[in-house]
C-alpha cells in the first residue's frame, strides 16, 4: 500500500512508496503523522513535482457493508470496507420513551420547539448511514487528490402501480439526494445503476461472492474497484486486495444519566465525548499497551481500547503515559489479503 502525502499546507499529493517516505523522514524533507488511522507524511519543504493523475473513488453503498476504492490508472491506492451504524433506531426509542417518563415524573424540562421543524428532515437512522459516507470520502479526500466519484446508484421499491411522486417519501431516496449534493462539493459525482457495475464486473470476469457479510475483497470491494476502474482504467485484475476495515465507535453525547437508578434512587451521570482532556476515540500510543484508542473515564483514570476487537485493555491509564496521535471516529482493521 501506498503512503498518502500533502504538503505543507496540507493539500494532498501524489502517494509514494514506504521505503521513499521512511527516507524522507530520516532526512528531515517529511514529518509522519496518522490521519485516522493512515500512516501518511507531509513535506517541509516545497515538493519537487506538483503534477498528479486522476483519482477516483469507487462507492458501493450497502445496508451492513459498504466498500470504497480509491484508484488511479497505475495503482490501487486504498481499499476500505465499513460497518453501518445500526443502533441509531433504538437509542432514539430509548431516548423518546425516557423523555415520556421524565415529563410523567413531572420533571423540570425545556418547553417544546416548533422552530427547529423542517420540511425534508432526515430520520436519525438514514441520516447517520449517509453521514458516515461523507465522513469517509471526505476524510480521502484529505489524503488523496480526487476528483471524481463513481457511485452504484441504489433506488427505493414503491408499491407496484403507485406515482412516480411516491419515490419522494422514501428515506432511502431523501437520503441519498442529500448525499449526492453533499458530495459534489468534494468533487464530481457519476452513478451507475447496478445492472452496469454487472457488466462491467463480467466483462473482467471477476465474480461477486454471495456471502454478504464476510470481509474478503469479493464480497463488496470488487464492486467499488470494477466501478473505479471504469474510470481510470489502467488494470484487467484487482493488483492490490488488501482492505482496511472499518467500525464506527458509538459515543453517547446527549444522554444525561443512565436508565437504571441505584439504591436509593439516584442516577448517575452518563454520556460524554470528553475523557480528561482527550476526545473519545482519538488515537493514543501507551507506554504499555502501544496504539489504541481512548474510552471512557474514571476516578481520574481513562479507559484504552483495542483497535481490532474493540476490547477494553485497561480502565486505569494515565493520561501522562498516553501520547496523542490522531482524532477518530472508527476502529480498524487493516487485513493481509492480496
Amino acid at each position: 500500500m501506498l503512503v498518502p502525502v500533502v504538503d505543507r499546507n496540507q493539500n494532498p499529493l501524489m502517494p509514494t512508496h514506504k521505503w521513499r517516505a521512511i527516507k524522507w523522514i530520516k532526512s528531515g524533507k517529511a514529518t509522519s503523522f496518522y490521519k485516522k488511522g493512515v500512516f501518511c507524511v507531509r513535506l517541509n519543504q516545497d515538493p519537487s513535482d506538483t503534477e498528479k493523475q486522476e483519482v477516483v473513488v469507487g462507492i458501493d453503498p450497502g445496508s451492513k457493508r459498504e466498500a470504497y476504492t480509491v484508484k488511479s490508472n497505475k495503482h490501487t491506492l486504498l481499499n476500505i470496507l465499513s460497518n453501518t451504524p445500526d443502533w441509531v433506531k433504538k437509542a432514539v426509542e430509548s431516548r423518546r420513551n425516557a423523555r415520556r417518563a421524565r415529563r410523567h415524573r413531572g420533571c423540570r424540562r425545556r418547553p417544546a420547539r416548533f422552530d427547529n421543524r423542517t420540511k425534508c428532515k432526515l430520520a436519525p437512522s438514514t441520516k447517520s448511514r449517509w453521514q458516515l459516507k461523507l465522513r469517509v470520502c471526505s476524510w480521502l479526500c484529505k489524503m488523496f487528490p480526487i476528483t471524481k466519484f463513481i457511485v452504484e446508484d441504489i433506488k427505493a421499491r414503491t408499491l407496484k402501480g403507485a406515482k412516480k411522486w411516491n419515490k419522494s417519501f422514501s428515506p432511502l431516496e431523501v437520503g441519498k439526494n442529500w448525499f449526492y449534493k453533499e458530495l459534489s462539493r468534494l468533487g464530481e459525482v457519476e452513478t451507475r445503476q447496478g445492472y452496469e457495475t454487472k457488466e462491467l464486473r463480467d466483462q473482467l470476469g471477476l465474480k461477486k461472492s454471495k456471502s454478504k457479510l464476510s470481509d474478503k475483497f469479493e464480497c463488496h470491494n470488487v464492486d467499488s474497484w470494477v466501478l473505479a476502474n471504469a474510470a481510470v482504467g489502467g488494470h484487467s485484475l484487482p493488483e492490490n486486495k488488501q482492505i482496511i476495515r472499518l467500525f464506527p465507535l458509538r459515543f453517547h453525547r446527549r444522554q444525561l444519566h443512565v436508565f437504571q437508578f441505584s439504591k436509593g434512587g439516584s442516577r448517575r451521570p452518563y454520556g460524554s465525548t470528553r475523557s480528561l482532556g482527550f476526545k473519545r476515540g482519538s488515537l493514543v500510543r501507551h507506554a504499555k499497551r502501544g496504539l489504541c484508542y481512548v474510552g471512557g473515564q474514571l476516578r481520574g483514570f481513562i479507559s484504552l481500547h483495542c483497535l481490532e476487537t474493540g476490547k477494553r485493555l485497561t480502565q486505569s491509564a494515565k493520561v501522562v503515559d498516553c501520547e496523542f496521535r490522531s482524532f477518530n471516529s472508527w476502529r480498524y482493521v487493516v487485513s493481509s489479503q492480496r
